[in-house]
């Protein structure tokens, strides 16, 4: 799902969300109105009364909406993992595009939240860790966890890959150059 437009729903059932941008958890009551204002990579950002919230996609019924889950929710599955041959790069950039910042409706990549992305193989790639390195908009942010965690379910999505690495850094510090021209001129930045 990926709107362009917002939307009013009132929740059908009781959720677990997160406040925007200090990450707290709470619960969104049933027959409450929100407004949706972005469904992309795997969330759902809505705002209740004034204040912006992110529902996983896990919960997106609770909103009447269908959204495809396409998180690998089980680690154990992610354990042990052997590769049958080498990571396609494309393929691992073209993941961290599916992962979007809550209150921008831009992915991170473009965003230029992704400082780094390389592969570690084995010689003979059947061990392939992805290391990423990525920042946010904000180091106070509390949405980084959040981020990183969708970071790396994108990045095990990704075949032949056997562990996935995210490190947070906060140096250099992002900044609106950084944002690529296509999202710039997405959000009207001109």
């Amino acid at each position: 799902m990926s709107l362009h437009h917002s939307r009013w729903v009132t929740l059908n059932r009781e959720c677990e969300a997160l406040l925007i941008p200090s990450g707290m958890p709470f619960v969104v009551p049933a027959g409450t109105g929100v407004e949706i204002t972005q469904a992309k990579g795997g969330a759902i950002t809505v705002l209740i009364n004034g204040q912006l919230a992110r529902i996983d996609s896990k919960d997106a019924s609770a909103l009447g909406v269908e959204f495809t889950e396409l998180v690998l929710e089980n680690n154990a599955e992610r354990e042990n993992v052997i590769a049958t041959g080498p990571v396609n790069i494309d393929a691992v950039w073209d993941q961290l595009k599916t992962c979007y910042d809550p209150e921008i409706p831009v992915n991170i990549v473009d965003l230029g939240l992704i400082y780094d992305c390389r592969i570690e193989s084995s010689e003979d790639h059947t061990k392939n860790t992805v290391l990423v390195t990525m920042t946010l908009t904000a180091p106070g942010c509390g949405m980084g966890p959040v981020l990183v965690q969708d970071v790396e379910n994108a990045v095990w999505r990704v075949k032949n890959v056997t562990d996935v690495k995210v490190e947070m850094v906060f140096d250099p510090p992002w900044d609106r150059d950084m944002i690529s021209e296509a999202a710039k001129l997405e959000l009207g930045l001109f």
